[in-house]
């Protein structure tokens, strides 16, 4: 072995996990009065602690369960659009999210998982209470964001590039949709838990939340909801993970 081999640091391991941020447990007012009708009637909603990863899972980060499992890649994995490592993977099912999900917990040892339609705009709201935007009112639209007549082109941006909100969460409500675990049900606020809602019991649709890079205004309100079928793959379609305490 050379002299300079026998001094040589071993890379660092990469690490599996994603960062997570606390987002702490308590009541907030969960929809809207000026949004879609799903999102009445506004309800008071307890949520416990959780936490939630800062960003959208990546392309490397995908790549990396892709690997170990040998599942197949996103529709979308070899557009130059779509395959930086530090772009949210896109074209992914909800299936193929909640088995990320279940891999993740295997290989950690914790309970990861995607979040709740609650846990999720607990988070977006960082406790800024029936705001309409991750930053504040509609006084700040979208469009007065830093950049925002250049950003999201041809395709979601790397994830966190810009400020977080209140928790320290990136690209909530903006850059891709994000699977969510309840089934879709657009009455479900009418009969809702207060504590802890985890969505109908069955359904045909899955809920997603946040903006999309497609859309004409690319920032979803925090209280704005949507939804599709769990076996679609659609370009503007990520998610981000969730772990219990």
């Amino acid at each position: 072995m050379a002299a300079s081999d026998s001094h040589s640091q071993p890379e660092p391991p990469i690490c599996l996990e994603p960062r997570l941020a606390p987002v702490p447990s308590g009541w907030f007012m969960m929809g809207s009065t000026t949004g879609q009708d799903c999102e009445r009637p506004v309800h008071r909603v307890w949520v416990d602690a959780f936490l939630l990863a800062t960003t959208q899972i990546t392309n490397a980060e995908y790549e990396r369960f892709l690997r170990a499992t040998g599942s197949p890649a996103p529709p979308f994995c070899n557009d130059p659009n779509f395959y930086h490592p530090q772009q949210p993977v896109t074209g992914v099912s909800w299936f193929e999210a909640d088995n990320y999900c279940k891999w993740l917990a295997s290989q950690t040892g914790r309970s990861y998982r995607l979040p709740s339609e609650a846990e999720w705009e607990r988070a977006a709201r960082g406790d800024m209470e029936q705001k309409e935007f991750p930053w504040g009112d509609d006084d700040d639209p979208p469009q007065s964001l830093p950049d925002y007549a250049t950003r999201w082109l041809n395709g979601p941006e790397v994830v966190a590039q810009y400020a977080p909100n209140t928790f320290g969460i990136y690209n909530l409500c903006d850059n891709v949709h994000e699977w969510c675990s309840d089934w879709y049900d657009p009455a479900y606020y009418a009969s809702s838990p207060d504590r802890n809602p985890r969505g109908p019991e069955q359904g045909q649709r899955k809920a997603s939340r946040g903006g999309s890079w497609r859309h004409h205004v690319k920032v979803s309100r925090c209280s704005a909801r949507s939804s599709i079928p769990p076996n679609f793959q659609y370009a503007d379609y990520g998610f981000r993970v969730a772990c219990s305490h």
